[in-house]
């Protein structure tokens, strides 16, 4: 099967943020005397901005609006970006050499605006066609939503696209959005077996991704 596009989460896959996020978030719960619970970042992985800044409040009782949650959080996230993007070796390489043979696109769970940046920094803004951020889409993962977006907004058929994901949550969306999955599992929180064996195929590291999708040509 000849992939129709290319479908990248990009924290975790091609940045390597998700332990940053988390550690911003848990700062902003101890700096205003929230309380950080056993299970809150593997609950959060996959969450879009208004569900996890919710989330801050609601559970771990941050006294702050949701709002003011999400613009603290993705200030500091921006902040880290301008000062040393947290890039994972290989994955801006693996897009651009995907991006050249197939129509590319970034579904994520990171704001808009982290995205952009990334795509800045990387000097990617050309060489993806399109992004969409979960919280665009109402819904973050493991729903499918951002997904099916994504693949409407390249104009493919989601069953003949290919998905790229590392999290529990982000593979569970992708698969049920009836792509392709390759898991590229994060090692700070890698998904439980069950999970990695509904994709595709599991890669050991980024790099390998265009030789893998290649082989679908095949």
């Amino acid at each position: 099967m000849e992939p129709a596009g290319v479908i990248f989460d990009l924290d975790g896959v091609l940045a390597d943020s998700e332990q940053l996020w988390d550690r911003i978030r848990k700062q902003v719960v101890a700096e205003t005397g929230g309380d950080w619970k056993d299970g809150a970042s593997e609950a959060m992985l996959g969450m879009s901005t208004p569900e996890w800044s919710r989330y801050l409040v609601d559970e771990l009782g941050v006294p702050l609006t949701p709002q003011q949650v999400a613009e603290r959080v993705i200030d500091q996230m921006a902040k880290l970006y301008a000062e040393q993007p947290p890039l994972l070796p290989g994955g801006v390489q693996a897009a651009r050499a995907i991006a050249a043979r197939y129509p590319t696109a970034i579904a994520s769970s990171a704001p808009p605006r982290i995205i952009q940046a990334f795509l800045e920094v990387t000097d990617l803004l050309d060489a993806v066609r399109y992004t969409v951020s979960s919280e665009q889409v109402g819904v973050g993962k493991p729903a499918p939503d951002v997904y099916l977006d994504a693949a409407e907004g390249l104009g493919i058929d989601p069953r003949h696209g290919v998905a790229v994901e590392d999290s529990s949550n982000g593979i569970k969306a992708a698969v049920a959005a009836g792509t392709t999955v390759f898991a590229v599992p994060n090692p700070h929180f890698p998904p439980p077996q069950e999970v990695l064996r509904t994709a595709y195929r599991v890669l050991d590291d980024i790099g390998q991704l265009p030789a893998a999708i290649a082989e679908l040509d095949r």
